[in-house]
């Protein structure tokens, strides 16, 4: 008897995307007049998953910079990049891993571009976003997830 031959695992890119991005400078003039470019940045990065259909997924990359001078907001830009991913013969949890970590790390450069992109068309000098381990934040946000899980069991 034969067995069941095990669905190949694929992993392939669709299709990257910019989905929405924004620039705004409130206050530009005043910020064009400092002598010294010594801002404070404050970056919040996030992502989204969804199941799109069949064994097509969508993930999003977010990233919201707010430049400071002095307690003033210089800039702030805001970035959604995303992707559709082929994922198919792997289980749940390798398939989380994949948009979690994997597809992160494949959309990240693109909005570091649009990012350091949207900072010079607005004048400034270009934001270049340090690179960042997903697998590393992967990782943390599962060991958060179990710590929580185990909190709530303790509760009850």
């Amino acid at each position: 008897m034969t067995e069941p031959t095990a669905q190949p695992k694929q992993f392939a890119i669709q299709k990257l995307y910019l989905k929405d991005a924004s620039f705004e400078s409130p206050d530009a003039v005043q910020s064009f007049r400092f002598k010294k470019w010594e801002p404070k940045i404050e970056l919040n990065l996030t992502n989204t998953q969804a199941h799109i259909e069949g064994d097509i997924f969508e993930a999003v990359l977010c990233a919201t910079a707010t430049i400071k001078l002095e307690e003033k907001t210089a800039f702030l830009i805001e970035v959604h990049f995303a992707g559709l991913f082929s994922i198919s013969g792997f289980d749940e949890t390798e398939q989380k891993y994949l948009l979690g970590s994997q597809a992160m790390t494949v959309l990240f450069p693109y909005l570091r571009e649009v990012v350091s992109d949207l900072s010079i068309r607005g004048g400034f000098p270009p934001l270049i976003l340090s690179p960042v381990n997903f697998d590393a934040l992967y990782q943390q946000h599962l060991q958060q997830q179990e710590s929580s899980s185990e909190e709530t069991e303790a509760k009850h």
